[in-house]
């Protein structure tokens, strides 16, 4: 099974990489479909441990002092154990991440995001969540016991907070609000006139997804 990003949207998961040497601009995913397809390609290479670790060559580095032009934009969190360039297998100047605590937006965020999109033209946008996020746990705690959390650590419970799932309760609330919390920041995204407007016209996909700690994989959170 390899649903991946490409779960429900039509494509072919069956795909094969670009080269480990391709220049800083060669080859580069110029569409949200063509974008998907290459994380998708990816993140099948690390969950099958047949990783290419591509784009780190001298050849690359040298390229990409002139500039870059990354194929998408990954939202997500902080955890050490989600670094987007290994989950997708991509190399230097592939992808532009942005991460915090459980992709909680700010307007620093929402900033970098846009520079991403509206001035390196990134076609893809993946809001990224994953199993087991202790931000997500530490917001449903928070609500739960009705404990203040310490420093800057309640802001972001706040902002979770809408995501929770009042339905379940213990280990499948987490879950659940993991998964809501990526629908809520991809809606949040998508109503930005910005983004909208390149949406739009057909030049930006913006996707939900999570990553199974115990698997690997990448899917689609609709």
């Amino acid at each position: 099974m390899y649903a991946l990003l490409l779960e429900n949207a039509g494509y072919s998961a069956d795909i094969i990489a670009a080269p480990r040497t391709r220049s800083a601009s060669a080859a580069r995913p110029a569409t949200p479909a063509a974008a998907l397809k290459a994380l998708a390609a990816g993140n099948r290479r690390w969950r099958t441990l047949h990783q290419r670790h591509p784009h780190e060559a001298a050849g690359v580095r040298t390229a990409l002092v002139s500039g870059q032009s990354p194929f998408a934009l990954i939202l997500g969190c902080i955890d050490s154990r989600v670094p987007p360039e290994l989950v997708f297998d991509q190399g230097l100047g592939d992808l532009m991440t942005v991460r915090s605590a459980g992709e909680v937006l700010d307007e620093a965020v929402l900033g970098s995001i846009a520079y991403g999109v509206l001035e390196l033209g990134i076609p893809l946008v993946v809001v990224l969540g994953h199993q087991s996020c202790g931000a997500v746990a530490a917001a449903v705690h928070a609500e739960e016991t009705g404990e203040h959390l310490p420093a800057h650590i309640q802001y972001v419970a706040d902002q979770i907070r809408p995501a929770i799932v009042h339905g379940q309760h213990g280990d499948a609330r987490v879950d659940a609000t993991v998964s809501a919390q990526v629908r809520l920041v991809r809606s949040r995204l998508a109503r930005e006139a910005d983004l909208a407007a390149k949406v739009a016209a057909g030049e930006l996909a913006i996707v939900g997804a999570r990553y199974e700690l115990s698997t690997q994989l990448v899917h689609r959170v609709g």
